[in-house]
């Protein structure tokens, strides 16, 4: 295994019964690079990526991992009896003071809502203390589990670039499981598609930042992705009938 990479994975196995829902799976991820999983409904991405959180241990193959890592799901899973402050530091060794908290959430724009209560929260308030509460770990590895999937669109956007600004601020490895092909390609160095617990294809997603979705070189890779995942992609002005300032739907069916 490659010692310098921040994830290396050769020969995973994680069965549940007689399902092997990963089966010899290999994946290398280079330290500071964002890395989009894509996949159907049930092809193990989620499952691939709680091996790596350390949160399922029932596996043959091995897996390196840093030893600081963070993970943000989809429902941000904040405690409802404690103020959002106390949310970020949960989980964390020792007695982390206030300010560890106070500053995880001044950088993903949250600061003024420290002392709220998670209820008051909108949907993408909530969605962002949960992100503070990664990023406070101090992470060389971010696991993202379809963290924008409850989000509505505009609000999506807005959490998107918002990941990218602290991702390339921050430098550390980020997988992002989605199943947005619009969203990966947006994001990522590498988009990987997930099929019969393997991955099945990769494809790199060589395109300036901040990316352009009405970019040939974007419709391209989108075409390509939507035909890998069996979904029969447009291209044109009808494949984006959308609000101005917000992107297609090109999410894979469950």
């Amino acid at each position: 295994m490659d010692s310098g990479a921040a994830v290396e994975v050769g020969g995973l196995v994680r069965s549940f019964g007689d399902r092997a829902v990963i089966d010899d799976l290999h994946l290398t991820i280079r330290p500071g690079e964002f890395v989009a999983l894509l996949g159907r409904s049930g092809c193990g991405k989620s499952t691939l990526l709680r091996v790596l959180a350390g949160l399922d241990r029932e596996i043959d193959g091995g897996v390196l991992v840093p030893r600081r890592k963070a993970v943000a799901f989809q429902a941000p899973r904040l405690m409802p009896w404690k103020r959002v402050w106390r949310n970020v530091l949960l989980g964390l060794p020792g007695r982390p003071e206030r300010d560890a908290a106070i500053r995880a959430l001044e950088e993903v724009g949250l600061g003024h809502r420290a002392d709220a209560w998670p209820k008051t929260l909108s949907g993408g308030e909530a969605q962002r203390a949960s992100l503070a509460r990664a990023l406070v770990r101090e992470p060389d590895l971010l696991l993202l589990d379809e963290p924008f999937g409850a989000l509505d669109a505009l609000t999506r956007i807005k959490a998107q670039r918002l990941v990218a600004e602290l991702w390339q601020e921050r430098g550390c490895a980020v997988l992002l499981v989605t199943h947005d092909v619009e969203e990966a390609l947006l994001l990522a160095d590498r988009a990987l598609v997930m099929e019969g617990g393997r991955i099945a294809y990769e494809t790199a997603v060589d395109l300036p930042r901040p990316r352009d979705v009405s970019d040939p070189r974007f419709g391209a890779l989108r075409a390509r992705l939507l035909d890998r995942l069996g979904v029969e992609g447009k291209e044109g002005p009808e494949a984006r009938e959308t609000e101005p300032g917000t992107h297609a739907d090109t999410s894979v069916a469950a």
